[in-house]
């Protein structure tokens, strides 16, 4: 069976990533199969399409028999070393790489994934559930110091000092997604920071994004498109500087005549936001940015 989802700006996607009907294509983040689906009807019999996501059931659910695509259970941040493995003349011979930054629909409406604010479950969180650190051991065992940091880094708390006291003083009766609700009993904006920065240390997400960055750029030809769709400031300056730099610091970088170093087409870089009308029948798509940048 597989989860009703509407991949965000899919049409956007498609304009804008696709170049070459016959190229190949990598949906690094295949989630519930949205994009990949949309992608495959748009090339043709010679195109191709590698597909990566790190959750096991989320493959398994979302399975697409067509013998154009080839899915590995990896997470994206491995993407140049399985390529490579797979077949080395696709280095520096991609058409299109996307990635879609958000948690995908399978696991925010599978309960005891415990993703969602919705659902009262153990708090979990892990997209890659070989992994032992989940959202609960966190809560239980990081100090008050790394508390502190996760808070203040990945959910932008100016203060997140009081976040993390509340938390030591009753860590020992939080273990469902409710019980941190009721914890804060603060309104949805904090509860989605406070969740966001959570999920965000329990699977590394920011450190994966960077290592797939550096990759991809290596990954495109000449001409190739990179996508990104990110949800939140983190991840979409991330991406903003690296569009702009071609380095994760978005350090400008010049030759000795003054020519920007930058591998990206400063000209063709697009940044998209979802329609009005997309936000009213999908409301995942919200706070979905689009970056769309050209090798050159």
């Amino acid at each position: 069976m597989n989860y009703f989802h509407q991949p965000v700006l899919l049409s956007e996607v498609l304009e804008h990533l696709i170049s070459n009907i016959n190229g190949t294509y990598v949906d690094s983040t295949f989630g519930s199969g949205g994009h990949a689906r949309s992608i495959l009807k748009k090339i043709s019999n010679k195109g191709k399409l590698i597909a990566f996501d790190q959750d096991q059931f989320s493959i398994i659910k979302n399975k697409i028999c067509d013998k154009r695509i080839i899915l590995f259970n990896a997470n994206f941040s491995k993407i140049k070393q399985i390529l490579k493995s797979y077949k080395k003349k696709l280095l520096n011979n991609v058409s299109g790489i996307m990635a879609d930054l958000g948690v995908s629909s399978y696991q925010i409406d599978t309960p005891q994934r415990g993703f969602s604010i919705r659902f009262n479950n153990i708090l979990d969180m892990r997209m890659d559930l070989s992994k032992k650190k989940s959202a609960l051991n966190i809560l239980k065992t990081y100090s008050f110091e790394e508390l502190n940091k996760m808070f203040y880094k990945y959910g932008e708390f100016k203060n997140p000092q009081i976040i993390s006291s509340k938390i030591l003083l009753n860590r020992k009766v939080i273990y469902t997604t409710f019980d941190l609700v009721k914890l804060f009993n603060k309104n949805m904006k904090f509860l989605s920071r406070l969740f966001q920065a959570l999920r965000i240390e329990v699977n590394d997400e920011i450190n994966a994004l960077k290592k797939f960055l550096k990759q991809a750029r290596n990954l495109l030809k000449k001409g190739g498109r990179l996508a990104i769709i990110s949800y939140h400031s983190l991840e979409d300056r991330l991406v903003k500087n690296f569009f702009k730099s071609g380095n994760i610091h978005g350090i400008l970088r010049y030759d000795k005549k003054g020519n920007n170093l930058s591998p990206f087409h400063k000209r063709y870089t697009k940044r998209i936001f979802p329609t009005k009308q997309e936000i009213y029948t999908n409301n995942r798509a919200q706070s979905a940015i689009l970056r769309i940048t050209q090798k050159i």
